[in-house]
């Protein structure tokens, strides 16, 4: 296959790590026999700096004419109370694309299972989808400002961007163990009983997959009881935010999971979970997991090659099995970005 990749280092951590995934992706070129090519643009607070823009037309363009986007982290300290913010950036490159459904997986790879705050039977097996409706909600409802002391948003959504979201978590559930969890506040919220009217008629369309509501403050106390009982989880956007990373908890922490936004004509994104921490950027430390299986997930959801993808995630495993990760997972034989990269790439090859 000959595909070109659109890469966007973005800030902090996320060059290092965008780099380690794009080393990945040439090695699993090397042993399938495709071609990737790559170019790199800025985003988020490096465009800000360089460009004046968190999303320089340039990257859109580069974006919009690649088949899958990888990109690192966006954001830090440096750029608090800028308008627009290094996020902005993120959000309006999803929005062009046309994105809108989150995937996030947290699944408990077994070299991991004693790295979690919980017992290890007690996350062993874990395996979990989260889907995430990416662009609509709060995040992006109107109204929304200040008028003098107070400040005012808007949970806005329409019949078709439920159903949508919905098709897509139900398709993957037939792919999966066939149950989808979809997590609302319809007590309470006006938005999230259309959600659960929606999503109820679009589960007609999928015999065999089982479907059951839950409000969100039960879901947030069963992901902690009893995270087994999940396999996809569909829900709107602000949950979905904080949901999938109470998730990464389960699964050792925001450093191992990856994420991929697709959904729309144009090319998917695809990104670690795990935000810029600028504090450790430059040091030659982070973990790359993240950014590394958001790559297989860019060659299963993004290029339709999934046995790449497996082998990415298999390659992962046997570098952590045999005792190689990075300082987030362990102090004791800590290894650096580049170090367990080069694990990963021998362990593809």
């Amino acid at each position: 296959m000959k595909a070109k990749l659109a890469l966007l280092p973005g800030d902090g951590i996320g060059p290092e790590v965008t780099g380690a995934a794009a080393e990945v992706l040439r090695a699993v070129a090397r042993r399938f026999g495709h071609d990737f090519s790559f170019a790199a643009a800025r985003v988020g607070g490096d465009a800000l700096d360089h460009d004046g823009s968190p999303l320089p037309e340039q990257t859109l363009a580069l974006c919009l004419g690649a088949d899958a986007v990888l990109l690192g982290a966006v954001g830090g300290p440096k750029w608090a109370g800028a308008t627009p913010g290094p996020e902005a950036g993120l959000l309006e490159l999803r929005r062009r694309l046309g994105v809108f459904a989150n995937l996030r997986p947290a699944r408990v790879m077994d070299e991991l299972a004693d790295r979690t705050p919980f017992r290890p039977g007690h996350v062993r097996g874990v395996d979990i989808l989260i889907v995430r409706e990416l662009t609509g909600g709060v995040y992006f409802g109107r109204p929304r400002g200040r008028d003098g002391d107070r400040a005012f948003d808007t949970m806005s959504y329409t019949a078709d961007e439920v159903a949508r979201v919905a098709r897509v978590a139900f398709a993957l559930a037939r792919k999966r163990r066939g149950r989808v969890t979809s997590v609302d506040k319809a007590n309470v919220l006006e938005s999230s009983r259309l959600w659960r009217q929606v999503v109820s008629r679009v589960a007609e369309d999928f015999a065999g997959v089982e479907l059951r509501h839950m409000l969100v403050d039960s879901a947030a106390l069963a992901l902690v009881q009893n995270p087994r009982e999940f396999d996809v989880l569909l829900t709107e956007n602000l949950f979905g935010d904080i949901l999938s990373d109470q998730a990464a908890a389960l699964a050792g922490g925001l450093g191992v999971l990856p994420s991929a936004a697709v959904g729309g004509p144009g090319p998917g994104l695809f990104e670690p979970v795990h935000g810029s921490a600028p504090d450790i950027a430059g040091r030659g430390i982070a973990n790359p997991v993240g950014a590394i299986l958001s790559a297989a997930m860019l060659c299963e959801h993004g290029l339709g090659l999934a046995a790449e993808a497996a082998a990415i995630a298999a390659a992962v495993s046997r570098a952590l099995g045999a005792g190689v990760h990075t300082a987030d997972l362990g102090a004791a034989g800590a290894v650096g970005t580049a170090a367990f990269t080069k694990h990963v790439v021998s362990a593809l090859a």
